[in-house]
């Protein structure tokens, strides 16, 4: 299952996903990890979310991140959520590939059982009409 925060840059996507996620985290039975493009938010993640700094790591296609994410799946049997801060920058979505790299991602994450929080800038009118019911907060 997939869920998308969508909006605008600049409208709260960041805030909204930091919120829902420290709320999870009391609840979940397993582990989380969020991602993002830097550790600016890292003192705002209740301690026990585990973040990725996907700047540390090295690729430049959509190919390459999807494998990223399934090694970050791979080795841990207990994950139970992730979330994509800035989704089309971390995982280096061109323009027009949105609704294809959605499609990939949602048959990972019901294939391997972990859910997936996605925020992406751009107005829920720029989401694919396919998608646009996995929208939980659009801003």
């Amino acid at each position: 299952m997939i869920q998308l925060i969508v909006g605008n840059q600049g409208k709260g996507k960041t805030t909204e996903m930091l919120n829902k996620v420290n709320k999870e985290i009391k609840e979940a039975s397993g582990n989380i990890v969020y991602l993002d493009k830097n550790t600016k938010h890292m003192y705002e993640l209740n301690n026990k979310i585990r973040l990725v700094d996907v700047s540390e790591y090295s690729f430049s296609t959509t190919d390459e991140f999807y494998g990223f994410i399934c090694g970050i799946i791979s080795q841990d049997h207990d994950l139970e959520q992730l979330y994509f801060d800035n989704f089309k920058k971390i995982g280096c979505v061109a323009p027009g590939q949105l609704e294809d790299v959605l499609k990939k991602f949602e048959k990972l994450s019901d294939d391997r059982g972990v859910r997936f929080c996605i925020s992406i800038a751009e107005d829920e009118s720029g989401i694919p009409e396919a998608f646009r019911k996995d929208i939980i907060v659009s801003l």
